[in-house]
């Protein structure tokens, strides 16, 4: 059966599992309308992705949609923020119903898991791509920002660094692992990233400045900097991996996908002196660890780097959508030689 935009719509994306008090008007009309409460600020992002780029052309349509919201939630959580509200604009080369399905079937499960409403979109014919925007809700004046990060502040990440850029390894035939438990984890930590948005929430008012890994450490990081106008000592041998990179690479490896693989979607954030007590307490009970990676410097300093207290060199940048410099980078640690292993393929 011929299956047009408007039917599409209605028969896929028109659907009501969660019903949110806020929404006034959602899919149907011209525009969503929604209230913000008072004391209350509205969090928006975007993100687009693109078939070939920010995803395999292979992946499951399920996954996609997984990956497709939680890329975006994540952004939510870096600023403290509860979701609310999602829009879609989807581009397919043509009308295949069991995708769809599956597609949105997923879609509606993880906007059920965070309480949010679909609110409206677009479809349309072309190369395929996906471009979500969510609104998250924040107590006003105590959403996180890159800003704030001072002096002596501690650098934090949560979760393990490096998983996903080792899943798209397995995906892409780049590395090989027997172990299918181990196998399965990976290229879930790749294809279905956790938001931090419990973290996220808990560090208000105790973190700095906070942000999420979606480009690798070194990248993610240094954004922070440039909007606090800091520098940072960071300790390589702090850098937090999972039991399976650690026994399925090598250590030069593991860090080149911790600082520049990128699609971890943890959160980096800075903590002052005074802070780090009520931190171990907030974040005990929210579901995933956390430790300390460095702290923050004069902006003068820049950013440099340490191995078990022996300051090392590095050649690494995370990903760059319009970067033309596409030679291989390397982590070296003292008299350590690296193998070329530089994480491209889909980046969000």
């Amino acid at each position: 059966m011929a299956c047009g935009e408007f039917d599409l719509i209605a028969r896929y994306f028109n659907r009501h599992v969660i019903r949110r008090r806020d929404v006034n008007l959602g899919i149907g009309d011209d525009c969503a309308l929604m209230t913000v409460a008072e004391k209350q600020e509205l969090a928006v992002t975007t993100d687009t992705l693109v078939s070939g780029v920010h995803f395999l052309p292979d992946i499951a349509p399920e996954d996609l949609a997984y990956k497709a919201l939680a890329v975006n939630i994540s952004d939510l959580a870096a600023v403290g923020a509860d979701p609310a509200w999602a829009s879609l604009a989807l581009t397919l080369p043509s009308v295949d119903e069991e995708w769809l399905k599956r597609f949105s079937d997923s879609l509606f499960e993880q906007l059920n898991y965070y309480g949010m409403q679909l609110i409206g979109g677009d479809t349309t014919k072309g190369p395929m791509s996906l471009t979500l925007t969510v609104h998250g809700l924040v107590p006003a004046g105590r959403a996180l920002r890159r800003t704030g990060a001072k002096n002596g502040d501690w650098i934090y990440v949560t979760g393990t660094l490096g998983d996903s850029a080792a899943g798209l390894a397995l995906l892409q035939d780049r590395l090989k692992i027997e172990e299918i438990s181990i196998h399965n984890w990976l290229v879930k930590r790749h294809l279905r990233p956790q938001p931090r948005v419990l973290q996220g929430q808990a560090l208000r008012d105790l973190a700095s400045s906070a942000i999420d890994l979606s480009d690798g450490l070194i990248s993610d990081l240094n954004h922070i900097l440039t909007a606090s106008q800091c520098g940072a000592r960071i300790n390589l041998d702090a850098l937090p991996f999972s039991e399976a990179v650690q026994k399925y690479a090598t250590p030069e490896q593991a860090l080149n996908w911790a600082l520049s693989g990128g699609e971890d979607y943890e959160l980096c954030f800075t903590v002052p002196e005074l802070n780090r007590g009520a931190l171990n307490m907030a974040l005990a009970h929210t579901g995933a660890s956390f430790c300390c990676i460095g702290q923050i410097r004069p902006e003068s300093e820049g950013i440099r780097y340490f191995n078990n207290n022996e300051e090392v060199e590095l050649d690494l940048k995370g990903f760059d959508h319009f970067r033309t410099d596409k030679k291989p980078q390397e982590a070296h640690y003292p008299s350590a030689h690296a193998e070329d292993d530089q994480t491209e393929g889909t980046h969000g």
